[in-house]
């Protein structure tokens, strides 16, 4: 038996256009509930590669790494 969880609050800014991933598609989801890649929690959900991760936690870590990527290329003038 699973427990429920609290639902995150909403984002105090609305993401950038183009900021979210669409996973309307049914590849994204799985009948076996797995920990989240990303915060360990619990998901049906599966990213492009089949791996679990809640949607919210995918958009995370790509915004995350894409500001480590600017922040190198400005360190840097280039990336890694």
């Amino acid at each position: 038996m699973t427990g429920r969880r609290r639902r995150r609050a909403p984002p105090s800014e609305p993401p950038p256009a183009g900021g979210l991933l669409d996973w309307r598609d049914p590849s994204h989801w799985s009948w076996t509930e797995k920990p989240c890649r990303y915060c360990g929690f619990p998901t049906n959900l599966r990213d492009s590669r089949r791996s679990p991760a809640h949607k919210v936690c995918a958009e995370d870590a790509l915004a995350l790494q894409a500001a480590e990527a600017a922040d190198a290329y400005q360190q840097n003038g280039h990336l890694a």
